[in-house]
């Protein structure tokens, strides 16, 4: 069959117009949204982990910026844009996404290395130690009030009454500080606390910055450190937050700031 002409002419054109057509989900008071637009929300929201890709997910993000460029146009209609406080909120969200992407390549170019990680755990490990210590104490502000609980508890005094007075949390709970390790404390406290034996008390009060201590060591046990492979994930990006901390400051060292 041959086609005339005009109808020839026509023919092309549309073949011609398809693809642009195509390159756009709606068009919104002549205003296009192009198809790319969908792809790059997709990808933001299949990245998060929220939800996989899926036609469902296509349609809900396309009626979105349907409404979206609805909103803004008519905000922008109203003139919304201009106003100072908008503009600045503006320029706060630009500097943020540029300064976020400065960052994330900063992050890409300045890995963290598995041996770090592992330096890294191994510290821990080391601060940690090999055993948890179960306390309580009795925390007062000065030295005789210590001095004084430590002859109740000699004349037969009960550590749980005698620790409502304590000066912190614990009082409520018999003085009671649960399973630690030495490093979650002063080294004042920690080095008098992993000096007695089971069921001992001080013979002095311990001082350290929050006032007089009486400690009694309910029980030891063996540490219980996650295995490596468990807070891999969780040191590197404590590190990487280091790293990004000392990129940050170093860049306000070589600033000039008047």
């Amino acid at each position: 069959m041959m086609l005339k002409p005009a109808r020839l002419l026509l023919a092309m054109i549309a073949l011609a117009a398809a693809p642009v057509f195509a390159q756009n989900v709606a068009t919104v008071n002549g205003k296009a949204i192009p198809a790319s637009k969908v792809d790059q929300v997709v990808k933001q929201v299949v990245a998060q982990g929220k939800q996989a890709d899926s036609p469902q997910l296509r349609e809900a993000i396309k009626k979105d910026l349907i409404g979206r460029e609805v909103l803004i146009q008519e905000a922008d209609k109203k003139g919304f844009g201009t106003h100072a406080d908008v503009k600045a909120q503006l320029e706060n969200a630009r500097q943020s996404i540029i300064i976020n992407a400065m960052l994330a390549d900063y992050v890409k170019k300045n890995p963290i290395k598995d041996a770090d990680i592992k330096a890294e755990y191994d510290k821990y490990k080391a601060q940690v130690g090999e055993k948890e210590y179960h306390a309580r104490h009795i925390l007062v502000a000065t030295e005789d009030e210590a001095k004084a609980i430590i002859a109740k508890l000699k004349a037969g005094g009960k550590f749980e009454e005698l620790a409502k007075q304590s000066k912190d949390g614990s009082a409520a709970n018999g003085g009671d500080l649960d399973w630690a390790s030495p490093a979650s404390y002063v080294p004042e406290f920690s080095k008098a606390m992993v000096a007695l034996q089971k069921g001992a008390i001080t013979e002095t009060p311990v001082k350290s910055q929050f006032g007089y201590h009486v400690i009694k060591l309910e029980d030891t046990r063996a540490a219980k450190i996650p295995a490596f492979e468990e807070v891999k994930q969780q040191v590197a990006e404590s590190l990487q937050q280091r790293k990004l901390q000392a990129f940050r400051e170093d860049l306000m060292k070589k600033a000039k700031i008047q």
